[in-house]
């Protein structure tokens, strides 16, 4: 039965299938051999290899050369693929080059700003007003004004944004240059471009400040094959190779041994489950011998281990009805060497993303969902999350990329004139901007337009609420504190990764490459107060005492809140309103002289004049740090050090409060308080105003709350509002 099982999940892709009784018998002590002979007939022979393509010029892999070929200052990834803007118009080309045959590669747009993409030869010369599409021999498409660039420039093509993929193809044999946004081909761009001895082109790039993009030439799948040549080949042989071994792993869980009819039973791909039987984990141990060095590599993780999983997810339902994902990890853990299922980890999540990061948007927002459905699976189990929370999370992915949604800037290529077909305004105004009629007055036609408007947005709403509702679980994920192994808590491990996170985006101290873009921190915080505000709601109905927020961590009389006025309200209302609560509990006795109304002109004093105000204690709680440099105003960055105390206070397990203690509380200023003023009174557990504090900034009852609080946030003189203001609609179920 044994040597039945061996030739079922290994069969020869050579030679037809036999009667069983004519086979020669296999057993494990064979297996090893038998498996390099399978392998050996995957690999392409040597007359059938293709050989060298010729056309292309340089080195493999193809990178970004920063030693010689680029002009102004630049930021570059350590793996030479993105890049950043750090001049007035930087440019830069790759390291290998093309002179005949047909040729690709793809830009994955991280910020939608000035930049002209395309291609250039050697001779071209840049400086930090001229770039690619600038001079005779480079060609550019620039999405950001909509235009083409040689010398001259036309209109073309349409407005690209963050997130989307620019193809770049060029023909030489045609003398033809054309680009593709998310797979759409724009048009020919160029024709009857340079050609002949001595003419070859490089993939180059001019970016102005700050701009930012990420290369692929063939290291990884292209998102949109085009039926070109990547320039940098692809792993052939060992793609092969990996796709044989996987197809060796599907028939190991799609067969099961039954010793008591000694016979073998197909499952279906649903019922596919590993139960751990020996000859099972031996089979497979033989398998990832060859399988295990190859999941290190990024192209096949993406291309092969990648869609594999999302293939087992592809049937729906919750993410604990597929147990298989977390089986394979236990899998990987055992018969892996532990560098090689890091790498392999590693790989995986930065895939996926890539992949979630620039997905085009869809009415349903079905890529979104299905990438975040695997890094959900992948993240519940414990071993494989506490890895990524130590090594990966907020330092790799700075960005917090999956707790973002991109906003969609066509509306036709997002779907949403099908989803929303008609608009409507609640009310009318007339050219003073007054109302010009009453809302009784709204007519049939009124009425079917608003129906329609509001059942749209629901729709909209909904999907919406099923990508930020898989955002939260990740989130809860890595709140986890009940792990089951032993070291530290996946809890502890995110909280302190977290403060680090805030603070280096709060004082601006991290590199430049590392900094969260305020929009995505919106997103991200919007989701956590949504996480954090579940682990409340759970606590308190699984605690016989009444939850709160102790106020004294919010205010103890030694921090200067001075950047946090509008943070749930003025500092002096909460301070009216929170008094009594703050003398019960921390000894903290508030003077009326010390309650004054700020303005919103405060805001505006000079950091170092702010800074000198503050006290020496002022470091007792993550100390006063400098206003970071993509907001104006204290927004965020102050948020950040108030949320992650909220969330640290919320997620470590306090002591209950001592016996009610007799404090003194002053309610009128020295001169005018009298014996009758000053009463002794016992300390309340349950402050309902610090409650309400703190609910006020969590999610209420509609998802979108945060996101409109987020919008309050930010300085009204800030230069980017109307555009993230409106985007935050998008993205943070505003719709209704």
């Amino acid at each position: 039965m044994l040597s039945d099982y061996l030739h079922h999940v290994f069969p020869s892709s050579k030679q037809p299938p036999t009667v069983a009784s004519l086979r020669k018998p296999l057993g494990f002590q064979d297996l090893g051999s038998h498996l390099d002979r399978l392998l050996a007939e995957a690999e392409p022979c040597e007359e059938s290899r293709d050989p060298s393509v010729e056309g292309r010029l340089g080195p493999q892999p193809v990178v970004l050369d920063h030693t010689s070929g680029f002009e102004g200052l630049l930021f570059v990834d350590d793996d030479l693929l993105g890049v950043i803007g750090h001049s007035n118009f930087s440019s830069i080309r790759a390291t290998t080059c093309v002179y005949q045959g047909k040729w690709a590669y793809e830009v994955l747009i991280s910020s939608q700003g000035l930049m002209q993409i395309g291609w250039c030869t050697l001779s071209c010369r840049f400086n930090q007003e001229e770039g690619v599409g600038d001079t005779p021999d480079s060609y550019a498409y620039d999405g950001n004004r909509v235009r083409k660039w040689n010398v001259t420039t036309t209109n073309y093509g349409k407005s690209w944004a963050a997130g989307d993929i620019v193809s770049c193809l060029v023909d030489l044999d045609e003398g033809t240059i054309t680009f593709c946004l998310n797979g759409q081909s724009l048009g020919t761009a160029f024709s009857g471009i340079k050609t002949g001895p001595g003419v070859a082109y490089f993939p180059a790039i001019s970016l102005s400040f700050k701009e930012s993009v990420a290369f692929n030439f063939g290291s990884r799948p292209l998102r949109y094959p085009s039926g070109y040549l990547p320039l940098q080949d692809p792993p052939a042989a060992d793609l092969l190779k990996a796709h044989r071994l996987l197809g060796f792993i599907k028939n190991v869980l799609s067969t099961c041994l039954d010793p008591q009819v000694s016979r073998l039973q197909e499952k279906e791909a649903a019922a596919w489950s590993l139960h751990g039987e020996p000859t099972v984990l031996i089979t497979l141990a033989h398998i990832f011998n060859h399988f295990a060095p190859l999941m290190c590599k990024v192209y096949l993780v993406e291309d092969v281990l990648m869609n594999f999983l999302l293939g087992i997810l592809e049937g729906g339902g919750s993410v604990d009805e597929h147990p298989l994902i977390q089986q394979l990890l236990d899998l990987f853990w055992l018969l892996m060497e532990e560098h090689e299922v890091n790498e392999c980890l590693k790989q995986l999540m930065m895939s996926l993303l890539r992949a979630y990061r620039f997905s085009p948007i869809i009415p349903d927002l079905g890529f979104q969902i299905h990438y975040l459905r695997l890094t959900t699976a992948i993240l519940r189990h414990e071993k494989s999350r506490k890895y990524l929370l130590n090594n990966l999370t907020f330092d790799v992915l700075r960005s917090v990329v999956f707790f973002y949604i991109k906003t969609p800037l066509r509306v036709k290529e997002a779907g949403l004139e099908e989803l929303i077909p008609t608009t409507w305004w609640p009310t009318h105004f007339d050219k003073e901007g007054k109302d010009e009629r009453e809302p009784k007055d709204e007519s049939s036609d009124e009425r079917l337009r608003r129906r329609a408007y509001e059942r749209g947005c629901q729709r909209l709403k909904k999907r919406i609420e099923v990508v930020e509702d898989l955002q939260v679980q990740i989130l809860k994920l890595l709140l986890n504190n009940k792990d089951k192994t032993t070291g530290e808590a996946s809890r502890y491990i995110f909280l302190n990764k977290f403060r680090k996170f805030l603070q280096e985006n709060a004082s601006n101290r991290g590199h430049p490459t590392a900094l969260c873009p305020p929009e995505y921190m919106v997103c991200f915080l919007h989701r956590l107060v949504a996480a954090v505000r579940s682990c409340w709601d759970e606590g308190s109905r699984k605690s016989l005492s009444n939850a709160y927020v102790p106020p004294q961590l919010f205010y103890n009389g030694k921090v200067d809140y001075f950047d946090l006025q509008r943070l749930g309200g003025l500092l002096s209302h909460l301070k009216k309103t929170l008094k009594d609560d703050l003398a019960c509990k921390a000894n903290v006795v508030i003077d009326p002289a010390e309650i004054q109304t700020a303005s919103m002109d405060d805001l505006d004093e000079d950091e170092e004049s702010g800074a000198a105000q503050r006290p020496f204690g002022a470091a007792a709680m993550g100390g006063a740090l400098a206003r970071p440099s993509w907001l104006s105003s204290p927004t965020l960055g102050r948020a950040n050090r108030f949320l992650s105390t909220a969330a640290v206070s919320l997620m470590t397990p306090r002591r209950p409060l001592a016996q009610p203690e007799k404090v003194k509380v002053r309610s009128l200023a020295v001169e005018q308080r009298t014996e009758e003023d000053s009463e002794w009174r016992p300390a309340r557990t349950n402050p309902p105003t610090a409650i309400a504090s703190f609910h006020f900034l969590s999610v209420s009852q509609s998802k979108g709350a945060m996101a409109t609080t987020a919008c309050c946030w930010g300085d009204r003189r800030r230069s980017p509002t109307s555009q993230s203001q409106t985007s935050l609609c998008w993205r943070s179920s505003t719709a209704s």
